[in-house]
Formats: C-alpha cells, sequence, structure tokens
C-alpha cells in the first residue's frame, strides 16, 4: 500500500509528507477492525528474534531511530510496525522552534535525506506528559534521546542534559546522549575527549542518585529495585581514528552502556544527485543510503578494536534485510532505521526480522 501511495507523497514537501503519513498510520490504527489487520500485516514475532542488551530484553533487534517521533506523538502507532524498540527524542529542555524551513530535503536518486532540522520539539515536559498519560507499548523498550537548547552555550550544556534526565528517568528505558548532530550550531565540539567525558561522568552520577532515590519509594509498589538506566552516547560518522579511540576510552572511563554508531554526515560523497541540486539544498547532516558504508566501518573499528565487548546499536543506510545483517555482522547487537522506511515502506522492519530468523 505504502508503495501506492509513495509517488503522492514525494511530491509533497517532505515535512509535511511526514506529517501526513504519521497522521494516516494513527487514524488507520482508531479504525476497528482495520487496526487488527495493519498489525497481523506488519508485525513479526518470534522469540527467537529476543535480545538482552545493556541489561534490557528487546522483543526484536530493530529499533526506530530518534527524531522520527520527537515529542511522543506517535510511539504507540510505530510499535503497532513491529518496531523492538523505539526512541523518541532528541528533546531539550525547552520548547524550539528549529531551523527555517524549507529544512528537509529528497534525494531520490540515492535514497538518501538531507535535514537540519535542528532540534525542534515541544520540550521535555511535553514528552513527559504523553509518556505518564499514554503509557508504554505493550513490551516495546523505550529510549529517551537528549540534547541541549540551541540558545544553551556549550559551557552550560551539562545543565540541559541533566535537566532532561532527571524528567524522564522514570518514564524510559534507557537514554541517549546527542552530541553529535551537525544542525545545532557547536554540538559537536562537545564530542571532544575532555568535555565528553565531563558530561557523561555528569550524568552517570546523577544516574546513580537517581536510582537510590526512587528505590525506596518504589520498593513497596512494584515489589522489585529501581536500577541505573543505561546511558548510551551517539557518534558522527565523520570522526577520525583517533577520536573513535578516544571514544573507547571515554566508554570505558565513565562507564557507560554502549554506542548508537551513526549519526548523519556533513560529507557529500558519495552521491549521484546533481552537485548544484546538492548544493542548492544548502547545509543539514546526510543520511540513508551513502552513509551505509561509513556507519558500518564505524562500528567495525569500534567493535573490534573493544576486543568484541562494546555494546552498539547500528544505523546508518539501513534500507533492506542485507544492510541490516551487514551492521550486525560488523558488531552491532541492535539495529535502528529511520530513512530506510521513507524509502522502502513500513515493511522493512518485519522483512528484515523474517530475514533474522
Amino acid at each position: 500500500m505504502y508503495q501506492l501511495l509513495k509517488p503522492v507523497l514525494f511530491k509533497m514537501e517532505p515535512e509535511k509528507a511526514h506529517q501526513l503519513t504519521v497522521q494516516g498510520l494513527a487514524a488507520t490504527l482508531s479504525t476497528p477492525g482495520v487496526s487488527q489487520v495493519f498489525r497481523a500485516t506488519y508485525r513479526f514475532v518470534d522469540d527467537r528474534l529476543h535480545r538482552k542488551v545493556f541489561g534490557l530484553t528487546f522483543p526484536n533487534p530493530v529499533g526506530l531511530a530518534a527524531g522520527f517521533d520527537k515529542d511522543g506523538k506517535y510511539y504507540k502507532n510505530m510499535a503497532s510496525l513491529g518496531f523492538g524498540f523505539l526512541e523518541l527524542g532528541t528533546v531539550t529542555p525547552r520548547p524550539q522552534i528549529g531551523n527555517p524551513q524549507p529544512r528537509l530535503f529528497r534525494l531520490p536518486q540515492d535514497r538518501a535525506l538531507i535535514n537540519r532540522m535542528g532540534f525542534n520539539n515541544e520540550g521535555v515536559d511535553a514528552l513527559v506528559e504523553r509518556l505518564t498519560n499514554q503509557g508504554r507499548p505493550g513490551n516495546t523498550i523505550i529510549g529517551g534521546n537528549i540534547g541541549k537548547n540551541k540558545t544553551t552555550p556549550n559551557e552550560s550544556a551539562a545543565d540541559d542534559y541533566v535537566i532532561c534526565f532527571r524528567k524522564l528517568f522514570t518514564l524510559v528505558d534507557y537514554f541517549v546522549v546527542n552530541v553529535s548532530s551537525p544542525n545545532t550550531p557547536n554540538l559537536r565540539a562537545l564530542q571532544d575527549r575532555e568535555p565528553l567525558t565531563a558530561l557523561l561522568s555528569t550524568l552517570q552520577t546523577l544516574n546513580k542518585e537517581l536510582a537510590t532515590e526512587t528505590q525506596a519509594a518504589e520498593l513497596g509498589k512494584l515489589g522489585q529495585l529501581r536500577h541505573a538506566k543505561p546511558i548510551l552516547l551517539k557518534i558522527a560518522p565523520d570522526l577520525t581514528d583517533g577520536q573513535l579511540d578516544d571514544i573507547l576510552e571515554i566508554v570505558k572511563d565513565t562507564g557507560i552502556a554502549g554506542i548508537i554508531a551513526t549519526n548523519t554526515t556533513i560529507a557529500r560523497e558519495p552521491l549521484t544527485t546533481d552537485k548544484q541540486t546538492v548544493a542548492d539544498m544548502g547545509m543539514g547532516g546526510l543520511s540513508g543510503a551513502p552513509v551505509r558504508a561509513r556507519s558500518t566501518e564505524v562500528i567495525k573499528y569500534l567493535y573490534e578494536k573493544s576486543d568484541k565487548t562494546l555494546d552498539i546499536i547500528g544505523v546508518g543506510g539501513i534500507e533492506s534485510p542485507e544492510s541490516a545483517r551487514e551492521k550486525l555482522n560488523a558488531g552491532a547487537k541492535l539495529i535502528q532505521v529511520y530513512s530506510g522506511m521513507v524509502y522502502y515502506g513500513p515493511g522493512l522492519v518485519r522483512d528484515i526480522n523474517k530475514s533474522l530468523i
């Protein structure tokens, strides 16, 4: 069905088409009878797909990458497509409108997207309210991707991450620290060893404090202890081998749970789309098929340099069962999709999971 609608959607401005698609999904799933057929079509359930990573049990290894549902408006609907986990955000302490439109562009020849959204979101309080009121969809794992506001200087960035972490602590299963988006000025400078170590150490300290604080309050109610949450770091594909070595040292020094590799790239190669067309699109992060090879290289490098001990979520250019297995074979324990689903359709998750069985 998606392939029939795709030509119509691709004639629309990409951001508008995205909104129309997710709103249409929500309307479909609210229709009695239709929702059951939809779920039966797109979900593939098999106990052999279960993965235990970061101390969490994932129903399957295919997740929705951050950016698709920044504000948690559609996460229960997206769970119906068979994802094993959903990553919400990037969310910031205060609402922000992001960069001026147009800010999302398609490159159909390359099966790619360029975006400079700029962390547009309604703020962490709006996400907290939705998660509190709507709850979680079955056994699907929920992740919270957190960032800083554009107007917050880097020297105060930790304060923004702390605010989001504290407010989401009891509502998500894991956290992702996003310092690798190219669309917030100077954000990537936080990937340098000194500021990144300080930021992650601050969050790890808070993580343990919140686990201790909530433990006593929830022990009687739930009959189980509240544990510290896995903290992951999402990195750019544009890092050098030396910088990746630093990342491995930072993971070891701070004790975070793992890495998400990778975010979008500022590179514009290799592309078949006309260079002037690409230049006219302007700045932004490139995602989709052109990022596939570099993302896999980063995963393989980190996995092998860590003596195959690092837990990694692979993302970047996954648009087929074959490209999904490529990431897993390189060392990723879990994978995420976004741009590939725009071109392939919602059946991508089902087809990947089937191929793994």
